[in-house]
């Protein structure tokens, strides 16, 4: 079996896509790192990457072979970690959010973090949908609502409200709902967060009202509701944590202030199966003093 570098550059290269991307990364010519991966297939005896002019993809056994050697290297680095005596990490951290969350949230507080750690490499994987944690070997999912998954191990981050809100311009054409039925007279835009059964439920006074709705515009994307509404297309709901910015420069305006709306659990959440890395637990511990510091 090749050495371990041999092995992480294999896992590069997977992931990147590229010979070249991972010869950067590690401070290498393109053509050694493609020789050491020609070596390690060479050494078992099977192809692990499918290579074209255009792009390199792992085959079915590089995959099966990624999923098995990723966590071992994982283990290596948290071997090593456990025993540096400055609490400094090092390797690779892998973390998947919701893009609005990461840009918005996590993002602009990750310098600290990152100059504690400065030979940690994090990789922020944005979507707003859910990953295959273990197929993308994401060491922690920061996740908002409820968890569809319960077997792996969860802690609670913070918590999010949920508002509705419109610019001006769509509301001076159109005016404000003064109640939550007043909504259905209204065009609705739907991101993620609105897709949720509580995204239209509003309550005041004991009295709970649901409203069911018909989007003008769906879009699978929290910044992309949120472009529509700014750009007066209609009424969206979504996170407190997601439209902050645009509600105190204006460019959105909270609805229906008086009406209690639901308030979302953000999670941390650790994949069955796999053990808990120090570094995600450690980068778990930073968003949430972070958050309690510095609140949303």
């Amino acid at each position: 079996m090749k050495d371990i570098q041999t092995l992480r550059l294999y896992t590069r290269v997977a992931r990147l896509g590229s010979f070249s991307a991972a010869a950067r990364e590690s401070g290498m010519v393109q053509s050694q790192v493609s020789r050491m991966v020609a070596d390690l297939e060479a050494s078992l005896g099977v192809r692990l990457l499918a290579r074209t002019t255009r792009a390199v993809a792992p085959t079915d056994a590089g995959i099966e072979f990624l999923a098995r050697m990723e966590p071992i290297l994982a283990a290596l680095d948290d071997a090593e970690n456990s025993v540096r005596e400055t609490g400094e990490l090092r390797g690779r951290l892998r973390v998947g959010m919701p893009s609005t969350m990461g840009n918005r949230v996590v993002i602009p507080r990750l310098s600290t973090f990152a100059e504690r750690h400065p030979k940690l490499h994090i990789e922020l994987l944005l979507d707003d949908t859910w990953q295959d944690m273990v197929r993308e070997a994401v060491d922690v999912g920061i996740r908002v609502g409820e968890l569809p998954d319960a077997t792996g191990t969860a802690r609670v981050v913070g918590t999010m409200q949920r508002v509705v809100v419109a610019a001006p311009s769509y509301l001076s054409r159109n005016g404000s709902p003064e109640h939550p039925n007043d909504l259905t007279s209204h065009r609705i835009l739907a991101g993620p967060a609105a897709t949720q059964a509580s995204s239209w439920k509003f309550e005041r006074d004991g009295v709970i009202v649901p409203v069911e709705l018909d989007p003008y515009l769906s879009v699978n994307d929290t910044e992309g509701a949120l472009t529509a509404a700014v750009n007066g297309l209609g009424i969206t709901s979504t996170t407190s944590w997601a439209c902050r910015e645009e509600i105190d420069r204006g460019r959105l305006v909270r609805l229906l202030p008086d009406w209690k709306t639901a308030s979302i659990p953000v999670h941390a959440y650790f994949p069955a199966g796999r053990a808990t890395r120090l570094s995600a637990r450690s980068f778990v511990d930073f968003l949430v003093e972070e958050l309690a510091t510095h609140p949303v």
